[in-house]
């Protein structure tokens, strides 16, 4: 059976709609009228084989912060429900991710407490149309509206665009580790016997 989130938003600021698959094949089909996030969304798909669409317009004449925020906080909510009660997944995972001269690590616990923890010497400036300080925002408002604790982190820095998408596809690669299930585990991988 798969797991599956869908949720949808609609404020004044932006309208997001977003399906996530976790047991997908790393499918995407993603609109957000921010050409440098859907690429990053697209790495996230492909690299932690998750089915995802986005579909989001908002007011990018203001800047990108709504766009990219309110789809993080979107993405985190459709990520918790999709693992549902969390009985048999793994809960924890890690990636250390090379990106040529980059170098990036991902930690991250899907216990149900959120908690953010980002350390990356972007610029401030763009990376196409997005602004470097958006890389952070996204993964703040993932991690809290999925309830998870999620540790990023730039081992060796470089080139702006190799590191956000470093963060990207580490982050992907460790949540798929977090979310997959594992046959010992009856029930959830807690002495409190829930997460």
């Amino acid at each position: 059976m798969e797991r599956m989130g869908e949720v949808s938003r609609d404020t004044k600021e932006t309208k997001i709609y977003v399906r996530i698959n976790l047991d997908g094949e790393g499918k995407a089909e993603i609109s957000t009228g921010i050409g440098f996030f859907d690429h990053m969304l697209e790495g996230f798909a492909r690299h932690g084989l998750f089915d995802l669409t986005v579909k989001a317009e908002g007011d990018l004449w203001v800047d990108d912060h709504h766009m990219i925020e309110d789809t993080g906080i979107v993405l985190g909510t459709a990520i918790r429900q999709a693992l549902g009660d969390k009985k048999g997944i793994c809960r924890y995972g890690d990636k250390i991710l090379p990106m040529d001269e980059v170098l990036a690590l991902c930690a991250l616990d899907l216990g149900g407490r959120p908690y953010f923890s980002y350390e990356a010497p972007f610029v401030p400036g763009n990376m196409g149309d997005m602004n470097t300080e958006m890389v952070r925002e996204f993964f703040y408002a993932v991690s809290y509206s999925a309830a998870m604790n999620l540790h990023l982190k730039i081992l060796t820095p470089g080139n702006q665009h190799h590191m956000a998408e470093a963060l990207f596809k580490a982050f992907a690669k460790a949540l798929d580790q977090a979310t997959a299930c594992d046959g010992r585990i009856r029930d959830v991988l807690s002495t409190k016997g829930t997460l």
